[in-house]
C-alpha cells in the first residue's frame, strides 16, 4: 500500500514537473515569435512610389487591386490564416491555425503556425527572415525541437522568394520603388524580380482576364527531398475581397512543384488582415 502511494506521488510530481516544462517553454517560444513579429513592424517604413514602364498585365493588376488609387502609407500588414497544412516528406493534412507579420515593401517576415502532430500532440512552428537572414524551427509541445534550420545562401534565397511567393496578400511590395521590378513575359504573364540583402529570386505571374493575380510560379524545379518545403513553388490565389480601399486574395494554395507535378501543402483561408500604416 506505501509502495503504490509513493508511486502515485512520484507520478504526480512528474507530471507535474512535465506540465511546468511545457507552460514555460510555451511561453517563452510565444515571447520569441512576439518579438520577431515586433522586429519586422518596426523596421518597417512606407517606401516612396517610384515611375516605372510596367507591362501590361501588371498595369491592369494594380487598377483591379487598388481601385480606390495607390496606397502611400502602408508599411506592414498582419495576417491570420486558418486550413489544412502537410507536413514535409509526408502526405496527411493536419487543421492549422497561422499568423504573419510582413513588412508590406521590404523583404521581412515572421510567420508562425500551430499544427497537431498525433492525438493530443501539437506542433509550434515559425519561420523568419528579418535583415537577410532566416530562421525555421519547430517545437513539439512547445518544447521538443524537431526543426531547426539557420540561414545559408541558400535559405535566405528560399525565404527572400517566399517573400515574394506570399506578396498577393500584401500588393503594396509589387509596387514600384521598392524590392520588386516587373519584367514582360506576354498578354497574360510577367515576370516578378526581388532583390534584396544580395539576393534575388523571381517568379511568373499568371493574371486572369479581370486584372486579378491567378497564380505564382518558380521557373525551376524544387527539391522535394528536403525537411521543409521552405517557399513553395506554386501559389493559387482567389476570393478576393476588398480590405480598406485594397483587393485581397482571402483563398490560398502553396504549393511544392516539380517534374510538372503540383504538389500543395498548405492551403485555407486568410481569417483576418489588418494594414499597419507608417506613423
Amino acid at each position: 500500500m506505501r509502495m503504490a502511494r509513493k508511486v502515485g506521488i512520484a507520478s504526480t510530481c512528474l507530471f507535474l514537473a512535465v506540465c511546468s516544462t511545457v507552460i514555460y517553454s510555451s511561453t517563452a517560444l510565444r515571447n520569441r515569435i512576439t518579438a520577431m513579429e515586433a522586429e519586422v513592424a518596426a523596421s518597417a517604413k512606407a517606401i516612396p512610389l517610384a515611375e516605372a514602364d510596367l507591362p501590361a498585365p501588371v498595369q491592369q493588376y494594380f487598377a483591379f487591386t487598388f481601385p480606390q488609387g495607390l496606397p502611400r502609407n502602408i508599411a506592414w500588414v498582419e495576417v491570420e490564416m486558418a486550413g489544412d497544412f502537410r507536413r514535409p516528406l509526408t502526405e496527411r493534412f493536419e487543421p492549422t491555425t497561422a499568423r504573419q507579420v510582413a513588412d508590406a515593401r521590404t523583404p521581412n517576415f515572421a510567420f508562425s503556425a500551430d499544427t497537431p502532430i498525433l492525438g493530443p500532440l501539437w506542433a509550434v512552428a515559425y519561420d523568419t527572415f528579418i535583415a537577410g537572414k532566416m530562421e525555421m524551427k519547430a517545437k513539439l509541445l512547445s518544447t521538443v525541437t524537431v526543426v531547426d534550420e539557420k540561414g545559408s545562401p541558400k535559405l535566405d534565397q528560399i525565404s527572400l522568394r517566399r517573400w515574394l511567393l506570399e506578396s498577393p496578400a500584401y500588393p503594396m511590395a509589387l509596387l514600384p520603388g521598392g524590392a520588386v521590378r516587373w519584367e514582360t513575359v506576354d498578354d497574360n504573364h510577367a515576370r516578378a524580380v526581388v532583390e534584396a540583402y544580395g539576393q534575388t529570386a523571381s517568379l511568373i505571374a499568371t493574371f486572369r482576364k479581370d486584372g486579378s493575380l491567378e497564380r505564382f510560379d518558380a521557373e525551376e524545379d524544387g527539391d522535394l527531398t528536403t525537411p521543409y518545403h521552405g517557399s513553395g513553388e506554386h501559389t493559387w490565389r482567389g476570393d478576393y475581397r476588398l480590405v480598406d480601399g485594397v483587393m485581397i486574395p482571402m483563398q490560398f494554395v502553396l504549393a511544392r512543384a516539380a517534374g510538372g507535378e503540383i504538389l500543395p501543402f498548405w492551403s485555407g483561408r486568410i481569417r483576418q488582415i489588418t494594414m499597419r500604416r507608417a506613423e
